[in-house]
C-alpha cells in the first residue's frame, strides 16, 4: 500500500551526470534514515544545477525509500497539479486506497492534495521521500502554525503599525509552501530554492563548478565532442563560463550542432551573446534558458526593492567581482535619488543588498580578502553579469556609466593614506570594466576630475599608458571648462610631469613642472603649501639630469615649506627629508645621507606604518646607502624587507618592485653570487619590458640602469661581447634621456671605449688601469636606483 515503482514524474536529468561529489554526499547524510522527518533545502543561483542533483541523488538512493515524489513547486496552481499526479501514481499501483479514490472522483485539486498528505502520514508509511522543486516564489508567514485567536492579534499589531504586509505581498505567485507538507513528523524532504530565506532544513548551498575538469566534462557530454581537455580555447571557455553548469551545457548544446570552434563561441559570447544565448538550443534539462532563468528572480527584486533592481542594473558597469558600500558611498551621494537611498547609510546599503543575496544573484566575498580599511564586498557570477549586461541594460546607458565611472574617480585614495594600495587594487578592476562600457568623450568637461582620478589610480598601480591617456583627457576637459592656469588645470599638469618622469620622459616632464610651479605661484603666491609638491618634484627630475645644486636649492625651499606649515613629522616634510638623503647620496656625503634617511623612516613608521609604500621607499634607499659603505647584510635585509612589502602591495611586477629587484642584483653580484643576480637583472629587465613596452624602456632611466648592470656583470665574467652589447644599450638611452655631458652617458662610454680597446689587443695598461678606478668609484654611485616618493 506504501511503495510506488521510482517515476520522476516532470523531472528531465541529464544524460551523464558531473561532479558535486560532496554536494551528494551531504544531501545523502542529511537525509539519512532516522525515524524523524528529514529536510534538506538545496540553494543556489539559477542554473547552478540544483535540480540536477536532486534527480541524481534519486537514482543513486531509490532504494532507500519506499516511494519518490517529485513536485512542482513554481507556484501554488503547478504543486497541486503534482498532487495530482501523485494521486494517479498511487491509485495505479494501491486502487483500493479510498480517500485518494474519493478526491479524484470529485476532481478537487485542494481535497486530491489533502488526500496525498494523508497518505504521507500514515503511520506506516515512513520511508518516502518528497521533493519540491524549484520553490523560488517565497512567502514564509511568519504567523503560520498560530492558533486563529492569536494570528488575530498579531495581524490587529501589524496594522496599527503600518505592516499590513510583507514585500513580497507585492508577487501574486509568492506562497508559504509549509501548508503543504505532511503533518507527521517522518519521512525525508528535499526543497530547491533560489531564495536563501528558505530555512526550513539542513540548508546545503550549490555554488560553482570547482573543477575545471567536470566545467570540460559538461561540454564534452553536451558537445559530442572528444578530448577537450586538450583543446586550449575550450579551456579558456570552461573558465569564462565559470563553472556554471547551465552555461556550460548551453555552449555544449550549440556547439553539438554546427561546427563552430571554442575559439569562435568565445567570439560569439564576447561579441554577441544575447543572440547567441537565443539562438542557442532549448534544454530539456532545463526549464529556462541561460539569457532568461534570471528574470524570473529580477521580477521579484522588482516587487519587492526598486532600489535593489537599480543596482542590479548598475552593477553591469562595474566589474562583476568585489563591489562594495564605500566604493558607491561618495558619489552615490550626489547620483540618482534611488543611489542616493541605498547608500545613505550602512543599514540602507545592507537592506538593499541581502534582497539580492536572498534570490541568489549576489554573494558576499570571503572574509579572507584583504580590504583595507573598507568594508567587504559582494560578487555575482561572471554569466550572471554578461545578463546584466546585454538582458537588463539594452545598450549603454550613459548616465549609468557614468555614474559608475564617478563612483570609481571619486574613491580612489591618495598614496599618502595609510594601506591605500589596497583600496586602489580593488578599485583598479572597475576602472578598466568602466573605460571598456564608457564612451569617454561623451562626459562634460566638468568631469575631468574623474579622468584625474583615473589617472591618479593607473599612475599609482604602474600602469603608466593608461594613466596617460586619463591624464590627456583631464588636462583637455580642465583648460576647456576652466581654462590653461586654473589651479585644477594645473594639478593635471603637475601630475602628468610625475607620469612623464615615470617614464624617462625628463625634459617633457620639466616641461610640464615649470608650467605648474608659474601657474601656482601666479594664482596663490610663492610660498602657498599646493606649490610645495610641485618644487619638490622639480628637485627629483634635477637629480635625475645630474643638476644637483638645482635639487638641493628646490628640496630646501620645500623642506622650509613644509616644515613652517605642517611640521617636521608631516608626511610632506619626511618625503622632502628623504628626497634630501637621495642627494646627499648622489653626492658621496653619505653620513648626511644616513641621517636623512633614517630621520624619514622613523617619521614614516609612526605616520604611515611600517608596510606603507612610502615606508618602504626610504626602507629600499637605506638599502643602497648601507650598500655603498659595505655593509652588505644590512643592506640585503633593507632590500628584502622592502622587495616583500613591495609584492604584497603592488605585485611582483610593478616598475617599483622591480626596482628593488634591480638593487637586489647589484648586492647578490658584490657579493659574487653571479646566478642570483643575473636572475634578479633579468627579471627586471623583462618586467620593464613588460610593464611599459619595448621602446619605452629604451628611455626609462631604472630599465637602463639595469641594462648597464647587465653590462658590468658580463664584463666580471670576461664575456666582452655581451658586456658591450648591454653597455650600447644604456648608452643611447642616456644619451636620449639626459644628453652628452650626463654623468651617467660618459661613464658607460669610457666603459664601452676601454672594452673595445681591450677586445683590440691594443697596449693601453697605463691609461685603462687609470681609468679603470674612477670608473669603478662612479659605477658604485650610479647603478642602483633610488627612490623618492
Amino acid at each position: 500500500m506504501f511503495t510506488l515503482a521510482p517515476i520522476l514524474s516532470g523531472a528531465a536529468g541529464v544524460n551523464h551526470f558531473v561532479g558535486r561529489g560532496d554536494e551528494l554526499r551531504r544531501l545523502h547524510e542529511t537525509l539519512r534514515w532516522t525515524g524523524e522527518r528529514r529536510t534538506a533545502v538545496l540553494h543556489g543561483l539559477g542554473g547552478m544545477g540544483k535540480t540536477q542533483l536532486s534527480i541524481e541523488y534519486t537514482k543513486r538512493h531509490r532504494s532507500d525509500y519506499s516511494a519518490i515524489l517529485w513536485l512542482n513547486a513554481r507556484d501554488e496552481t503547478s504543486l497541486k497539479q503534482s498532487f495530482r499526479q501523485a494521486a494517479r501514481r498511487i491509485l495505479r499501483e494501491h486502487p483500493t486506497v479510498s480517500y485518494v479514490q474519493n478526491a479524484m472522483v470529485n476532481q478537487d485539486l485542494d481535497g486530491t492534495t489533502e488526500a496525498v498528505k494523508r497518505w504521507l502520514d500514515e503511520a506506516r508509511n515512513d520511508r518516502w521521500l518528497v521533493i519540491y522543486d524549484n520553490y523560488d516564489d517565497v512567502r514564509l508567514d511568519r504567523r503560520y502554525g498560530m492558533d486563529q485567536s492569536v494570528r488575530c492579534v498579531a495581524e490587529q499589531s501589524g496594522t496599527a503599525a503600518g505592516n499590513t504586509s510583507q514585500p513580497e505581498a507585492a508577487n501574486t505567485k509568492a506562497y508559504d509552501i509549509r501548508p503543504y507538507f505532511p503533518e507527521t513528523n517522518h519521512g525525508a524532504v528535499v526543497i530547491t530554492t533560489r531564495s536563501s530565506t528558505v530555512k526550513l532544513g539542513q540548508l546545503i548551498r550549490l555554488s560553482k563548478l570547482g573543477d575545471i575538469n567536470d566545467s570540460l566534462a559538461i561540454l564534452e557530454s553536451t558537445s559530442n565532442r572528444v578530448n577537450l581537455s586538450q583543446d586550449v580555447n575550450a579551456n579558456v571557455l570552461a573558465r569564462r563560463l565559470d563553472g556554471l553548469p547551465l552555461a556550460l551545457s548551453t555552449a555544449g548544446a550549440y556547439l553539438n550542432q554546427v561546427s563552430t570552434t571554442c575559439a569562435e563561441y568565445l567570439q560569439l559570447y564576447d561579441e554577441s551573446w544575447l543572440r547567441l544565448q537565443r539562438e542557442s538550443p532549448q534544454l530539456l534539462d532545463y526549464d529556462q534558458a541561460l539569457y532568461s532563468t534570471w528574470g524570473v528572480s529580477f521580477n521579484h527584486i522588482q516587487q519587492q526593492s526598486r532600489g535593489a533592481a537599480m543596482l542590479l542594473r548598475l552593477w553591469a558597469y562595474f566589474d562583476n567581482e568585489d563591489l562594495w558600500f564605500e566604493l558607491l558611498q561618495e558619489a552615490g551621494a550626489k547620483g540618482p535619488d534611488w543611489l542616493q537611498d541605498i547608500t545613505e547609510d550602512k543599514f540602507n546599503f545592507n537592506a538593499t543588498i541581502r534582497v539580492l543575496c536572498e534570490h541568489g544573484l549576489v554573494e558576499a566575498d570571503p572574509p579572507t580578502k584583504e580590504t583595507g580599511i573598507d568594508s567587504r564586498g559582494y560578487s555575482v557570477h561572471g554569466c550572471v553579469h554578461a545578463w546584466m549586461i546585454h538582458v537588463l541594460n539594452t545598450g549603454v546607458d550613459e548616465e549609468m556609466s557614468w555614474t559608475a565611472m564617478r563612483c570609481v574617480a571619486s574613491h580612489v585614495p591618495g598614496n599618502e593614506q595609510k594601506e591605500y594600495w589596497m583600496v586602489q587594487r580593488r578599485l583598479l578592476q572597475h576602472a578598466d570594466r568602466c573605460i571598456n562600457r564608457t564612451t569617454t568623450d561623451t562626459g562634460e568637461d566638468e568631469d575631468a576630475w574623474v579622468f584625474h582620478g583615473l589617472g591618479n589610480l593607473y599612475k599609482d598601480q604602474g600602469r603608466l599608458k593608461e594613466a596617460e591617456a586619463m591624464y590627456e583627457r583631464a588636462l583637455q576637459g580642465t583648460e576647456k571648462a576652466w581654462g590653461p592656469e586654473h589651479t585644477s588645470t594645473l594639478s593635471t599638469v603637475n601630475n602628468l610631469g610625475l607620469l612623464y618622469k615615470s617614464q624617462g620622459r625628463l625634459k617633457e616632464a620639466e616641461a610640464m613642472y615649470e608650467r605648474a610651479l608659474q601657474g601656482k605661484e601666479k594664482a596663490w603666491g610663492p610660498e602657498h603649501t599646493s606649490i610645495l609638491s610641485t618644487v619638490n618634484n622639480l628637485g627629483l627630475l634635477y637629480a635625475d639630469q645630474g643638476r644637483l645644486k638645482e635639487a638641493e636649492a628646490m628640496y630646501e625651499r620645500a623642506l622650509q615649506g613644509t616644515e613652517k606649515a605642517w611640521g617636521p613629522e608631516h608626511t610632506s616634510t619626511l618625503s622632502t627629508v628623504n628626497n634630501l638623503g637621495l642627494l646627499y647620496k648622489s653626492q658621496g656625503r653619505l653620513k648626511e645621507a644616513e641621517a636623512m634617511y633614517e630621520r624619514a623612516l622613523q617619521g614614516k613608521e609612526k605616520a604611515l606604518g611600517p608596510e606603507h609604500t612610502s615606508t618602504l621607499m626610504t626602507v629600499d634607499n637605506l638599502g643602497l646607502l648601507y650598500a655603498d659603505q659595505g655593509r652588505l647584510k644590512e643592506a640585503e635585509a633593507m632590500y628584502q624587507r622592502a622587495l616583500q612589502g613591495f609584492e604584497k602591495a603592488w605585485g611582483p611586477e610593478h616598475t617599483s618592485t622591480l626596482m628593488t629587484v634591480n638593487n637586489l642584483g647589484n648586492l647578490y653580484a658584490d657579493q659574487g653570487r653571479l646566478k642570483e643576480a643575473e636572475a634578479m637583472y633579468q627579471r627586471a629587465l623583462q618586467g620593464y619590458e613588460k610593464a611599459l613596452g619595448p621602446d619605452a624602456i629604451k628611455t626609462y632611466i631604472p630599465a637602463l640602469n639595469t641594462l648597464q648592470n647587465l653590462g658590468s656583470f658580463f664584463e666580471k665574467l670576461g664575456e666582452n661581447s655581451k658586456a658591450i652589447s648591454y653597455y650600447q644599450q644604456a648608452q643611447n638611452g642616456f644619451l636620449s634621456v639626459l644628453g652628452s655631458q650626463n654623468e651617467r652617458y660618459t661613464y658607460v662610454s669610457d666603459k664601452i671605449g676601454s672594452l673595445q680597446l681591450s677586445a683590440q689587443d691594443v697596449d693601453i695598461a697605463p691609461s685603462v688601469e687609470k681609468s679603470g678606478r674612477g670608473l669603478h668609484a662612479r659605477w658604485k654611485r650610479l647603478t642602483g636606483h633610488l627612490k623618492g616618493p
